[in-house]
């Protein structure tokens, strides 16, 4: 119990330092802000979710104490409370029983019975809707209505850009106005990448230390729930009502599309198994992406065509080799 509490502790220590070296406005906090959910995200695989909810807790009063109660509010909104809640998910199993053996046919079969864990399609979704969730939140300290928010990203734009360069002010407000109108989809999905990241992170740093409970999933079968799919089509029509409603709407179908998206690599990792240089396709495909950002589109439509038409099973039907025949 002590040792739990101290590794809360240290764990709400080094994400509250990390959150808060934004302040210093160093290019290097900005890594550091972003990876803030990790510390508190280790401390709830490893050891268990309450570890976590305190760490975040302690953490969350002391930046109250310091910085004042808003900045306490941001770190548990963006922070504490996905860290603690994603890192139950990821430990989150119930035990697959088998059917009672019947009467006089013999014992039950010795050993633990397996776990079906949560699955992690699931979890993709609750972290899109943590990302909503925070983007949403960030976006509404900025302003109550569509109008508002966007002049005050402008202003705070135009201010920057023509700092930098004020003789050419036309081209920088055509730059600001198209900046302005793709960045709660831009934030969104940034948000949601590197929510999706410190989950990684934090189960391979578990793993290797040999305290996650759960075994090492085949991320390659990865899918999203049916109904993802209609809570994206919806999203996506509502972008175009305008006003407020359309700009979270933006927010919710970056998300979704985001999390599609890593589908689409899944089914890359998939359909490429019988590929010679499968490693070096993979890591060319993954430089475009880092590189050109704009084809990660195709990954989405990879991801949605795989939930609509199933690539992936069709690839493994016809490449897997058949069942064996039961001996007689």
């Amino acid at each position: 119990m002590i040792r739990n509490l101290l590794i809360a502790v240290a764990a709400g220590c080094a994400s509250a330092l990390m959150f808060a070296s934004i302040i210093s406005g160093a290019l290097v906090s900005l890594l550091l802000f972003y990876l803030a959910p990790l510390p508190l995200m280790v401390a709830a695989m490893g050891w268990g979710p309450t570890c976590a909810a305190i760490g975040g807790a302690l953490a969350g009063a002391g930046l109250g104490g310091i910085f004042g109660p808003s900045y306490s509010a941001a770190f548990v909104l963006t922070v504490a409370l996905p860290a603690w809640w994603l890192g139950h998910l990821v430990l989150l199993g119930r035990p697959v029983t088998a059917d009672a053996p019947q009467h006089g046919t013999g014992a039950a079969p010795a050993g633990p019975p397996p776990v079906d864990w949560y699955p992690l399609g699931r979890i993709l979704i609750w972290i899109a809707c943590f990302a909503a969730l925070t983007t949403t939140a960030a976006l509404l300290t900025l302003g109550s209505d569509a109008s508002t928010i966007a002049d005050t990203l402008r202003r705070g734009l135009q201010h920057i850009v023509n700092v930098q360069d004020a003789a050419s002010r036309d081209r920088s407000s055509e730059f600001v106005d198209a900046f302005v109108a793709i960045a709660p989809a831009a934030a969104a999905t940034i948000a949601m990448t590197t929510l999706t990241l410190n989950v990684w992170l934090a189960a391979k740093v578990t793993a290797t230390s040999g305290r996650l409970r759960r075994p090492w999933p085949d991320m390659k079968t990865t899918t999203l729930p049916p109904m993802a799919l209609v809570a994206t089509t919806v999203a996506l029509a509502l972008c175009f009502v305008g006003g407020l409603p359309a700009m979270l709407a933006q927010i919710v179908t970056a998300c979704l599309m985001m999390a599609y998206a890593l589908v689409g690599f899944a089914v890359l990792h998939t359909i490429t198994l019988a590929q010679r240089g499968r490693t070096l396709w993979l890591a060319c495909i993954y430089a475009v992406v880092l590189v050109f950002v704009w084809p990660l589109i195709t990954m989405v439509g990879i991801g949605i065509g795989d939930a609509i038409f199933g690539f992936r099973q069709r690839y493994l039907q016809r490449h897997m080799p058949p069942p064996l025949a039961p001996k007689s």
